[in-house]
């Protein structure tokens, strides 16, 4: 039981920093300036169902993935950690990069937005999957993808909660605050794709394979 508990705070602490969101909560606030609170209530409410759906679906999909194309569990994990220090790297020195205005002006023309932009590529984006996948390799039973599962709910409503108090966040947070608490989450990714690469490298089925392939 110790072990579930643990596994599903591993997989809040995992997706917390790299899903952030608080800074979505700006692009939120954006996308649904206007709007009815009633209507943005049914927009975070969706877009975190959309969310929790498609890592859920890449979290029982990863085993199988990497079954068809042979992929080994160290190679995920190394391979996740790298994206995923590609997105922190991303958030410790930000670009001029992103949607253009011309992108912004569809989104805010859009009237569901729940899905796109929302949901993906913000919440569930490239980062968050490689995540999700690479915690999959922790899972050898039906009570650890329940753990995981359960992690990634812990997720939405933390994430739903905070979308509805968009508004608030920031206002008390401002712009400068934002950028400060980005750079924050922007280190702890740093940190865990660090851990995945390490974890990655010292497996020992990984070990074995160099050992062996060099004769020792």
């Amino acid at each position: 039981m110790n072990h579930f508990f643990e596994l599903t705070l591993t997989t809040v602490a995992a997706l917390l920093p790299i899903i952030n969101p608080f800074s979505t909560a700006a692009l939120f606030l954006g996308l649904t300036e206007g709007d009815l609170p009633s209507w943005r209530r049914q927009q975070a409410k969706m877009g975190v169902i959309y969310m929790v759906a498609i890592l859920v679906v890449f979290l029982l999909a990863g085993t199988l993935i990497m079954s068809f194309f042979g992929i080994s569990l160290p190679g995920v994990r190394i391979a996740g950690g790298i994206l995923v220090g590609r997105v922190a790297i991303g958030m410790l020195y930000p670009r001029d990069e992103g949607f253009t205005d011309a992108a912004h002006k569809e989104n805010r023309q859009r009237k569901d937005v729940s899905f796109f932009p929302l949901a993906m590529p913000s919440l569930a984006g490239p980062g968050a999957i490689a995540v999700i996948i690479t915690l999959a390799t922790l899972a050898t039973t039906v009570t650890h993808y329940l753990a995981i599962i359960l992690g990634v709910l812990i997720m939405g409503v933390i994430t739903y909660l905070t979308l509805l108090a968009s508004n608030f966040i920031t206002r008390w947070l401002g712009v400068t605050g934002m950028q400060a608490l980005t750079k924050i989450m922007g280190f702890l990714i740093f940190c865990i794709a660090v851990q995945f690469v390490v974890n990655g490298v010292t497996d020992p089925d990984l070990l074995a394979k160099i050992k062996s392939g060099l004769g020792l």
